[in-house]
């Protein structure tokens, strides 16, 4: 049989355990995939905690969105892939497992040039930062203010637009600052006077912000230096976006994304496996942990104590 990790009732990362579970079968339309790595998302842990709303646990749930495989199974009228194909996963729930049915929809094809743990380290991150510029219309001439620069959808938000010729500024802390300049960013230290180390940070002003922090300090000064409040945004101050007159990508808003931002989250992995081939996105690596210490990835989450992206290996 195949295993998972599961929970029968919310709470601390100790809830989380191994359990047996049939062997997946693929349906018309899907595939079975083995998984070789399962990346770690902070949605995993607010989900457990309940910091998200679910419904009620009526059996064992399933953790985890993103993750990358061999393909073992093709089902009815399946065309593009083969069985031993590597893939990525993009949001199909249960990837804390050793093999999952997966639609054909939710796959993206692995080049040699990108790792496993790679791979399973796109789907939710990628996929959010993509298309939040996007909606925000992040380009040539822009100034973009990104808050929480060096987790993982910051780094990729400052990837993305450093490519599409903007100038970045990213929060973080001073020991996250050579990773930051690496990825083209200019660091600016949290705390205390952001908002006028901003200023000096970008003289010309401030066009576009993205916050990726949750904190008020992150609200306001991007409040103060962004003009237009429909390029302000948010993906962790769902629930009171609205409140400060900013947009709201997914982080509890209660305002749904639209087709087109689904689908550009959609289309992001394929073209960010692209851009990691050519060498042109980095996807910063942390610990990997096998996956039976799912919990202690969900502490390390927890405690902003990673370093880079967890990666769970079956």
């Amino acid at each position: 049989m195949a295993r998972a990790i599961v929970y029968t009732e919310i709470g601390t990362p100790d809830v989380l355990h191994m359990a047996e579970i049939p062997d997946p079968t693929a349906g018309p339309g899907e595939v079975v995939v083995r998984i070789e790595a399962v990346g770690v998302n902070p949605l995993d842990a607010k989900l457990r905690r309940g910091a998200r709303p679910s419904p009620p646990i009526t059996e064992p749930r399933r953790v985890g969105f993103d993750g990358a495989g061999v393909i073992t199974e093709l089902g009815e009228g399946v065309t593009g892939f083969a069985v031993g194909d590597r893939v990525a996963i993009n949001n199909v729930l249960g990837t804390y497992a050793t093999a999952l049915t997966v639609p054909v929809s939710r796959l993206a094809r692995l080049s040699d040039g990108v790792t496993m743990s790679e791979g399973a380290a796109l789907g939710i991150p990628i996929g959010t930062a993509y298309q939040c510029l996007r909606s925000l219309r992040v380009g040539q001439g822009d100034t973009l203010l990104v808050h929480a620069g060096s987790g993982a959808v910051g780094q990729a938000a400052v990837q993305y637009a450093v490519l599409w010729g903007a100038k970045v500024i990213a929060t973080g802390s001073p020991e996250r600052f050579e990773q930051l300049r690496a990825l083209g960013a200019t660091p600016v230290a949290y705390g205390d006077g952001l908002t006028d180390r901003v200023r000096e940070a970008a003289p010309e002003g401030v066009t576009v912000a993205l916050d990726c922090a949750g904190t008020d300090e992150a609200i306001q000064t991007s409040l103060e230096l962004v003009a237009d409040r429909d390029r302000i945004a948010t993906i962790v101050r769902g629930p009171d976006a609205a409140d400060f007159g900013i947009r709201a990508f997914s982080g509890g808003s209660p305002v749904p994304l639209t087709e087109q931002e689904l689908a550009w989250r959609d289309e992001a992995v394929g073209i960010t496996v692209n851009l990691i081939e050519a060498g042109d996105f980095q996807i910063e690596l942390g610990p990997e942990l096998p996956l039976t210490e799912a919990p202690r990835a969900h502490e390390l989450i927890e405690e902003h104590a990673a370093g880079g992206k967890i990666v769970l290996v079956p």
